[in-house]
């Protein structure tokens, strides 16, 4: 309408659409062997039923159309081409109907699931559940298997038999989820870094995929350190199914960090969080602040870590080595990946395996002196389709050997019963 068009030309018209984000080269290919490198993005895209001018009152209601939106989503993910492209709050609707077509388009593939709560819900009102996906270029990854982790059944589990009434009350009622993706490379994935046409003998490298959603309300700390926990105990079951599948000679138990592992979402935690800690250092005490001295031990004391003198230490602790692709030099390469009025923040992640793969390069943020010019307060803005920026990362896979092999399947450590 008239009052719409009047607020674009003296607001937002004369705001040239920001410049190109950097690319930010970090390291270089392993040039003495082929290896497999690709590239992956995180992104939370905004869901439609959560961008409502009462929460985001500063973008114009035309620019928070989804239909407005979802076309330059669209054109971001194509113009980035990542191999792998990660996603929360994507509705199922629109992942059915809109964004698997379209991206079929361009050769991916891709895997789905809303949060846990479509399964009460009607047909009718299940098409507006969002959730996460993961989309695969096809031409360098085959889906071997695909894996839900719904943090509502866990916490079911866990507090079944028990006194855990937080568990049921607390991490039982939120119903985020995490996806993961099994997946295995093709010869295409090996063109960056050969010419002669000689493969690898075990070209054919497995990689773990997982995106996730964790509670976004700060007043539960405790409940995403508890989901966080959840999601990296069943990545461990998921690969011991899967690699014993995978590899059925093997009977021994998986060692997590000997499986190459892309861990990316919306984790809606700061990096000095308690969630961030325990990916980073693998471990955190259950008096972490972040607990809230509410009843979590009788489900968390059976992680906790074994000293040298058979001592139950009062940290509880997982298996996997990782660390964020965003914190590999001494100063945070993105100020902020999510940009509001009343919230700027990072508390998006891609978190990947230090011990099998590097960072290549990562994509830089949005120009702050762009955002600061044009008076952008939040976001989105009718250049920036989310109130999220998508992250992308290169990774270079480290060419398998038999050591990697005999690794994956070495005893672990020790752990309480």
């Amino acid at each position: 309408d008239f009052e719409n068009l009047f607020i674009y030309l003296f607001l937002f018209a004369a705001i040239q659409p920001p410049p190109t984000r950097s690319w930010l080269r970090l390291s270089s290919p392993n040039t003495t062997q082929p290896t497999a490198i690709f590239t992956i993005m995180n992104y939370n895209i905004l869901c439609d039923k959560y961008a409502t001018r009462h929460v985001y009152g500063y973008c114009p209601s035309w620019a928070l159309k989804w239909d407005y939106r979802r076309k330059q989503i669209l054109e971001e993910l194509r113009s980035y081409s990542a191999d792998i492209i990660a996603l929360q709050e994507i509705e199922s609707d629109q992942y059915y109907s809109f964004f698997l077509p379209e991206l079929q388009k361009n050769g991916y593939d891709g895997v789905f699931s809303p949060k846990s709560r479509a399964k009460t819900m009607c047909e009718q009102d299940r098409r507006f559940v969002d959730g996460c996906a993961i989309f695969y270029r096809q031409s360098k990854f085959r889906l071997i298997k695909e894996y839900l982790v719904e943090f509502n059944q866990l916490a079911m589990l866990a507090a079944n038999g028990t006194a855990c009434h937080d568990m049921m009350n607390r991490v039982m009622t939120k119903d985020n989820i995490g996806l993961v993706a099994f997946l295995e490379t093709k010869e295409e994935i090996y063109s960056h870094t050969f010419s002669n046409g000689v493969l690898p003998p075990d070209h054919k490298q497995m990689l773990f995929v997982c995106t996730a959603h964790i509670h976004w309300d700060p007043e539960y700390c405790d409940v995403k350190v508890v989901q966080t926990f959840m999601l990296l105990s069943e990545l461990k079951t998921i690969m011991d199914d899967a690699i014993q599948k995978h590899r059925p000679n093997s009977n021994m138990p998986v060692d997590c960090a000997s499986v190459p592992l892309v861990l990316c979402g919306d984790f809606n935690s700061l990096p000095d969080s308690g969630v961030i800690e325990l990916m980073r250092t693998g471990k955190i005490s259950m008096n972490h602040a972040d607990f809230k001295d509410l009843s979590y031990e009788s489900y968390l004391q059976k992680y906790c870590r074994i000293d040298e003198n058979s001592t139950p230490s009062n940290d509880i602790v997982h298996q996997f080595k990782l660390q964020s692709a965003y914190e590999t030099t001494s100063a945070p390469i993105m100020p902020y990946t999510n940009y509001t009025y009343d919230f700027k923040g990072i508390i998006d992640y891609v978190f990947y395996s230090t011990q099998l793969m590097r960072v290549l390069g990562v994509l830089g943020p949005l120009d702050p002196e762009w955002l600061q010019t044009n008076k952008i307060v939040g976001c989105p803005h009718p250049n920036v389709p989310s109130d999220h920026f998508s992250l992308l990362v290169e990774f270079e896979l480290n060419p398998t050997t038999n050591e990697n092999l005999k690794n994956s399947t070495t005893p672990v450590p020790t752990r309480r019963q």
